[in-house]
């Protein structure tokens, strides 16, 4: 007695102060649904950010850094419930969420200095190292004048810390942040909207003081230097204006200025930062408020005879050796804005000026200077029609200038310049010329569908955009990823993060089953390979080595290699990516969604390998399973008040309901009474088979099998004794079976969310022979893989899984997974060689797995 006594000891409930057993496990398994609708929410938002990598959307700053604080959040609370789940085991993961963030900020921390200096400052002391002061189009004007010393108007900046000095002053910077910090700047009505009060709130505001007093000092000393009192041109200049963002036309420039009416002309200028067009501009390339920063350029204004914009390179054609020049009678500004068509002279520069090509307009009307400071529309003279507006010397003088600055800052220029009345040539702007290949490609359309191909599949869901063709590489097993081709696609029954070692080779991915905002999915979108996913019947569709063509735009995949679709692919331009915003992101998102934690089973699987919130989203998912796993150990629930189970099936179960699993109110439950989604789906699978009948109980019945214990581990032994139990949710259940000496526990979550669900099956032999038990072993593990589980196999122990069905799929392989228990029990004494048991397993998948897999 005192040995049988020790054999089935109920192990001590573990309890939490003032908390029942139950209410302990409802807490953990209320920890563990906040952790999957977390970690789905995380999902979801990187989706969304990595979505915004394919150039194909509009986004600015604030949805960057308001997305990444929220995931940032979110992740916090991740962790904060897998500790619950876990009692507290994984407080690490806080200092490592910590330091993610930390480079995240600084990322985002990237702060304008503007130095401090004088409020303004004349041409004549400026140089290109001074953008941070003078901006860039009066700092390079001052860097032509005065290093290249070609002819530039006089003039001065109104400096960045006046800029600063004017902000502060009227406290707009506040007033600012409150109406742009929300900005959606894909409504017009409300950009519009908020532009017009900024563009009202600065125009109406006061210079300090010591700045008008600096620019009117600064106009005087002007006028000193011409002889007289003059007009000019006032000119913006931000700080971030001619260079790797050209900003071009998006600010205000007024000419013919007269000296009392530049400080309004200056708060014009600042306003027009605030226009809904530099709105837009400067938010999808990604600059915040504190980027936004306006200099501005005050130049004794040309009284052109003509004027206009030289390229220094073609850019219909940049590699031809030619200088392009537009040209028209009066001020130049008509170039720039196209109210009418210039002249067009096409220059050689080897032989240097050489004019290769003339093409005069028949210019009728033309803008110049009045001396009241207006500026007129007049009639061309006609002494001047059907004529070139500058000389060839000008032309050849002009082309000369065109080259020098090219040659000084080593890139193709966009060149402003104008001829006043005395002949004289000045130089007024030099910015990088864009040359990029938009201007030799059409943008190409794509139809919706090709004539003359086979559509394989028109169904499914888009992970990540794009075109792929290659050989289909049907995969049967993740070990044939060695096996992997070069430009092959990929087609597979589920995702998988493992695919990751073949995304560098993989031409388009296609899977039956799958979630777009699943880890594979966000590593499609990190690599950019084309895929699609939940086609259900793509592996049954596609033939292994078949060419074929994944259109992951129409969401179509075509027999053969359609060509047309192919030249798109490598046809699509991409300009937004090269933008501050663009590489923003790019810088933010590798902090974010790479996935380095892949295989479970790795020695690397652990929280110092987590890199990226990718990395502690994949763990904390995988180890949220493994302590609902546990939770079926009946040490936890031995002496809790439980649930009788009725369902006609010979297995004692004991239930203890957590949440929704049950009906209230019940002692001994029916199948009925079961409002557990994945336990129901079990049950059905249970009672719809045959069960063998128990063995007669007879004088050496018992007894017998006690004297058998000597040859059965103790703790086998002790497992004889233990009843079967579930533990249930209306969505979960954890149910640990115990028949004879074979212990299995099968755990599913069945939702409406393919990321939440999953099965999981763990099954351990025992009270047989060991070449029994290997069959036994060998049978489930076929049965488990022909239902497309991974499983892993150490001696007689299974360990399986299976994950990101949809909620029917789960619910069909639970009830196979019912069939299954019952099955292995009536096969205990008949596996005793290797054929009746491959006998066994092709009968078990003919008669219940096959007619599920069917499609429709």
């Amino acid at each position: 007695m005192c040995k049988l006594t020790k054999f089935f000891k109920k192990s001590p409930i573990i309890q939490t102060e003032n908390n029942s057993a139950k209410e302990y496990l409802k807490t953990k398994y209320t920890a563990f649904q906040k952790l999957l609708t977390t970690n789905n929410e995380v999902l979801e938002i990187m989706a969304d950010m990595e979505e915004k990598l394919s150039g194909e959307y509009l986004f600015d700053m604030p949805y960057l850094k308001n997305n990444t604080k929220l995931i940032s959040y979110k992740i916090q609370k991740l962790i904060e419930y897998l500790n619950r789940l876990s009692n507290e085991k994984y407080k690490i993961f806080y200092p490592i969420a910590e330091n993610i963030q930390k480079e995240i900020d600084q990322i985002f921390e990237y702060k304008m200095e503007i130095p401090v200096s004088d409020l303004t400052i004349p041409i004549e002391k400026l140089t290109g190292k001074d953008i941070g002061i003078a901006g860039g189009k009066i700092a390079h004007l001052g860097e032509v004048r005065n290093s290249l010393n070609l002819p530039c108007p006089e003039g001065f900046s109104i400096t960045a810390y006046a800029f600063i000095k004017f902000m502060d002053h009227n406290m707009i910077v506040e007033k600012l942040n409150n109406k742009l910090n929300n900005l959606n700047i894909q409504d017009l009505d409300e950009l519009n909207k908020v532009s017009k009060e900024i563009y009202e709130m600065i125009i109406n505001s006061d210079l300090p003081s010591e700045l008008s007093d600096s620019i009117v000092n600064s106009y005087s000393n002007l006028c000193k230097k011409s002889g007289k009192e003059i007009n000019v041109s006032v000119r913006s200049s931000a700080i971030r204006e001619d260079s790797e963002f050209s900003f071009a036309g998006q600010y205000a420039t007024f000419l013919n200025v007269p000296g009392n009416l530049i400080i309004q002309k200056y708060k014009e200028v600042v306003a027009s930062l605030f226009t809904p067009r530099a709105l837009f501009y400067s938010k999808t390339k990604g600059f915040s408020e504190k980027d936004m920063v306006m200099a501005v350029g005050v130049l004794s204004m040309v009284d052109a005879a003509s004027g206009g914009v030289m390229y220094s390179r073609n850019p219909n054609d940049p590699a031809s050796d030619h200088i392009l020049i537009n040209a028209v009678n009066g001020l130049g500004v008509w170039v720039v804005d196209g109210t009418v068509t210039p002249d067009t002279y096409i220059v050689s520069r080897h032989p240097e000026g050489a004019i290769i090509e003339r093409v005069i307009s028949n210019q009728e009307k033309m803008l110049i200077c009045c001396k009241d400071g207006e500026l007129k529309e007049e009639a061309v003279p006609d002494s001047k029609k059907g004529k070139q507006c500058v000389s060839d010397e000008q032309i050849k003088e002009l082309s000369k200038y065109a080259i020098q600055l090219e040659n000084y800052y080593k890139a193709p220029q966009d060149i402003e310049w104008a001829i006043d009345n005395s002949g004289k040539i000045y130089i007024l702007q030099s910015r990088p010329l864009r040359t990029f290949d938009i201007f030799t490609s059409p943008k190409v359309c794509l139809p919706t569908r090709i004539e003359g191909y086979n559509i394989l599949l028109d169904k499914g869901v888009i992970a990540c955009k794009g075109v792929g063709a290659g050989k289909a590489f049907v995969l049967m097993d993740e070990d044939d990823l060695n096996n992997f081709p070069e430009g092959a696609v990929l087609v597979s029954k589920h995702t998988s993060p493992k695919f990751v070692t073949i995304m560098n080779k993989v031409s388009a991915i296609v899977t039956d089953v799958g979630s777009p905002t699943g880890h594979m999915a966000s590593l499609s979108r990190e690599y950019q390979v084309p895929t699609i996913l939940n086609t259900d019947v793509g592996t049954e569709i596609i033939k292994h080595g078949q060419e074929i063509t994944v259109d992951a735009i129409n969401c179509n995949i075509y027999e053969g290699k359609v060509e047309q679709l192919i030249e798109y692919a490598s046809a699509r331009r991409e300009p937004f990516k090269e933008t501050y915003l663009f590489k923003t992101l790019e810088k933010v998102l590798k902090l974010i969604v790479p996935l380095n934690l892949i295989d479970p089973d790795s020695k690397d699987f652990r929280p110092e390998s987590c890199k990226t919130y990718h990395d502690i989203t994949r763990f904390a998912h995988e180890k949220a399973m493994h302590e609902m796993f546990s939770m079926g150990d009946d040490s936890e629930i031995e002496d809790t008040h439980t649930i009788d189970l009725a369902a006609g099936i010979p297995v004692s179960v004991r239930i203890l309901d957590i949440e929704g699993g049950v009906k209230e109110n019940v002692r001994k439950a029916t199948p009925d009474d079961i409002l557990s989604i994945p336990f129901n789906a079990l049950l059905r699978g249970m009672k719809s088979m045959r069960w063998p009948a128990p063995p007669p109980v007879d004088a050496g019945g018992f007894l017998g099998m006690l004297a058998h214990s000597a040859s059965v581990p103790e703790e086998q032994l002790r497992e004889t004794a233990k009843k079967s139990f579930a533990l249930l949710s209306k969505n979960y259940a954890n149910f640990s079976i115990r028949l004879g000496y074979h212990f299995s526990m099968i755990e599913a979550y069945a939702g409406e969310n393919l990321n939440d669900n999953y099965i999981r099956f763990f099954f351990k032999g025992g009270g047989a022979s060991l070449d029994r038990r290997l069959r036994r072993v060998r049978l489930i593990k076929k049965i488990l893989k022909a239902m497309d589980f991974r499983v892993n196999v150490k001696e007689d122990v299974i360990n399986a899984i299976i994950t990101k069905y949809n909620q029917e799929a789960i619910e069909n392989k639970l009830e196979i997974m019912g069939k299954l228990t019952a099955y292995t029990k009536q096969l205990d004494m008949a596996m005793f060689n290797d054929a009746v048991t491959d006998m066994y397993i092709e009968q078990f998948i003919n008669e219940h797995i096959r007619p599920k897999n069917k499609p429709e």
